[in-house]
């Protein structure tokens, strides 16, 4: 399964460590140490391949200073002036298998892992497959000799539709794109790297023979017209502040891109420039990796405890020993349900592979069962519930426990921060502490109860000032009035998320339609289906459900939608923002389209009208000019509606 032991954030840290007591004690140095190795062991199953030239790794710099730092050493190393400006060359550091081809007259004659730096595995079988590895290069003139070096990738999107097929099948999940890649890479079967829709980025050389480049710029530009892949963000940066500038632009679309990258490679654009910096044992001086915080991260499972959501829903959430990952320190894990802990065969005490991507809860990946010591404890959910001690049930077809109670504490917490939260009622001030105060004094038992609180039922609860309630009742007081989608989806209904809820207000127009509509006609409305449908009926159809609600509009108000569904000037066209606007945040973007009729998607495809673009837009802003959608500014789109 190519799984490492150890996350890249994890043996990053234990490199430093080792590289800073070998600096104090070089004494302790060991011929075999980490520090004077490249890469991983090479597999006796595969022939072995010695590299004409090191296959070299990249030092690390991993914040904004270090990178700072890189450059001050690197006026050094060339004896520069603190003032003379150095010209790098920057592009995306592609996190796959890294391989080195070597071409002989043009012709590939064979592929090689990197192996410990010196020799690699002969996978040239493998590599043969990839469509993006050229056997013969486009020229009249190759060189005699050449080593191309770069990265095999596994795209994200194949990457999980491989991770559905390997679990139908009942087969071990790979980690991440990486290992997948390096799996199929490393396989004795090339038919198996053939099914899988392996791609590969070229950055690098190794011994070059009857050809001469004078700069990084020069050869990858070479590299394009001989038929290879190069990265499509690359730039020459006249000085660090550049660097930064493509560091940060790069990091704010890292999420969108269709592979993972680990951050991005800086290198003296001038080849003759990286020669005069120097090696160290391992690594160019004259190149760095300037990393992102990392998503993915090595913990140990210390507990496991259960959640218990709005709906009822019963969410194992693993405590593991504190990580940073994505720029925060991650304490807590979902483990999603009993299917998922049985499938992974996670236990508590077991050392775990963890990822946060994006703002997405962390979730554990898998389990580094060779870290084992047999102390580790299984875990089963329970049968009761752990707040309210009521029987728990799982219906068919569904993977989640829920509690049968309708008066679990829990979930009236739930309920009631779901309704409260900004994209619902927007009560600003009544974040999670004071809901669950509000729900402890007993104070809050129903949506209603909220607009019947009083100053005085604030101040018999400690951490509430006379200030402090003031505002809140009058946050309450400006929530009494909300549009008609709000308080649909603050309802929290299984299945109905904020677009629903909008799709619904503009159908219906008020909330008392929606009393009586029967499920069929629910799944006669565009965009709902069955299941949202049954939700919807149930919710409605349900005594205890209606009557709150009713009790809540003796208090709220809500608006009607501006429009009725078709109307306006933008009716029936679908739109997707993408990027930074100059004066509208996203939110105020939606709100104006869909105020005018017309519909936002997260996603650009042929049905797509118009793709409005912001600064940094963009996949999507690539894939509607692929598509030939339309592309309109900002002030495009104010006047289209002007």
């Amino acid at each position: 399964m190519d799984e490492p032991e150890l996350s890249d954030s994890a043996y990053d840290v234990l490199y430093r460590e080792l590289t800073a007591l070998e600096s104090a004690h070089p004494e302790l140095v060991r011929p075999d140490s980490p520090t004077k190795r490249v890469g991983g062991k090479v597999l006796d199953k595969f022939a072995k391949i010695k590299h004409r030239v090191p296959m070299l790794s990249l030092s690390n710099a991993l914040s904004e200073d270090e990178f700072k730092a890189f450059d001050e050493r690197a006026h050094r190393f060339l004896d520069a002036t603190d003032s003379a400006v150095l010209e790098y060359y920057t592009e995306l550091k592609f996190d796959g298998l890294s391989v080195n081809l070597t071409y002989e007259s043009g012709e590939l004659v064979n592929a090689a892992t990197r192996g410990d730096g010196e020799t690699g595995e002969d996978v040239t079988q493998n590599v043969r497959t990839i469509r993006s590895v050229p056997l013969r290069l486009k020229t009249r003139k190759p060189p005699e000799l050449i080593e191309i070096r770069g990265e095999v990738v596994l795209p994200v999107e194949a990457f999980e539709k491989l991770n559905e097929e390997q679990a139908k099948k009942g087969l071990k999940l790979f980690a991440n794109p990486r290992n997948a890649a390096a799996g199929a890479i490393r396989q004795l079967d090339p038919k198996i790297a053939a099914e899988r829709p392996l791609s590969a980025f070229w950055y690098g050389m190794g011994q070059v023979q009857g050809v001469r480049f004078e700069t990084m710029q020069e050869y990858q530009d070479r590299l394009i017209e001989w038929g290879f892949r190069v990265g499509e963000f690359r730039q020459v940066c006249e000085g660090p502040g550049p660097v930064l500038k493509f560091y940060r632009k790069i990091e704010a679309q890292r999420k969108k891109l269709p592979y993972e990258i680990d951050g991005v490679v800086v290198k003296l654009n001038r080849l003759a420039e990286i020669d005069r910096a120097g090696y160290v044992s391992r690594s160019p001086r004259g190149m760095i990796a300037f990393k992102y915080p990392p998503t993915q991260g090595t913990t140990t499972v210390e507990d496991i405890i259960v959640q218990v959501g709005r709906t009822g829903a019963l969410t194992p959430v693993a405590i593991v020993s504190p990580v940073r990952l994505g720029g925060a320190t991650v304490r807590r894990a979902t483990l999603h349900n009993q299917d998922e802990i049985d499938r992974k065969d996670i236990r508590i005490g077991d050392q775990v592979l963890i990822q946060r991507a994006g703002d997405v809860i962390p979730e554990v990946v898998s389990v580094v069962l060779e870290s084992r010591t047999g102390k580790e404890k299984k875990y089963h959910l329970p049968d009761h519930c752990p707040v309210c001690d009521s029987p728990v049930e799982r219906k068919p077809g569904e993977a989640v426990l829920r509690c049968v109670s309708r008066n679990c504490v829990a979930q009236l917490k739930e309920r009631m921060r779901h309704f409260v939260m900004k994209d619902a009622l927007n009560v600003e001030g009544m974040g999670e502490k004071n809901v669950e105060a509000l729900v402890d004094a007993g104070l809050v038992k129903h949506y209603a109860d909220l607009f019947r609180l009083k100053q005085e039922d604030f101040l018999q609860i400690e951490g509430f000032a006379e200030k402090s309630s003031i505002k809140l009742l009058e946050s309450l007081e400006a929530a009494r009035n909300p549009e008609l989608y709000r308080l649909i989806f603050g309802l929290g209904i299984r299945h109905v998320g904020e677009r629903t809820a909008k799709i619904l207000a503009n159908h219906f127009g008020d909330i008392v339609s929606l009393f009586k509509v029967a499920e069929a006609e629910f799944e006669e409305i565009h965009e709902i289906g069955p299941e949202v449908a049954g939700s919807l009926h149930d919710y409605f159809a349900d005594p205890q459900s209606l009557a709150e609600l009713k009790e809540v509009l003796k208090f709220v108000k809500p608006a009607p939608p501006k429009r009725g569904a078709g109307a306006g000037k933008l009716a029936g066209k679908t739109f997707v923002l993408t990027g930074t606007f100059p004066t509208l945040s996203r939110s105020d973007a939606t709100k104006l389209v869909e105020d005018h009729g017309g519909k936002v998607s997260s996603s650009v495809s042929k049905k797509t009208d118009f793709v409005v673009a912001g600064e940094e837009a963009g996949s999507k802003l690539e894939k509607a000019q692929q598509l030939g959608v339309k592309v309109l500014e900002e002030a495009e789109l104010l006047k289209l509606l002007s």
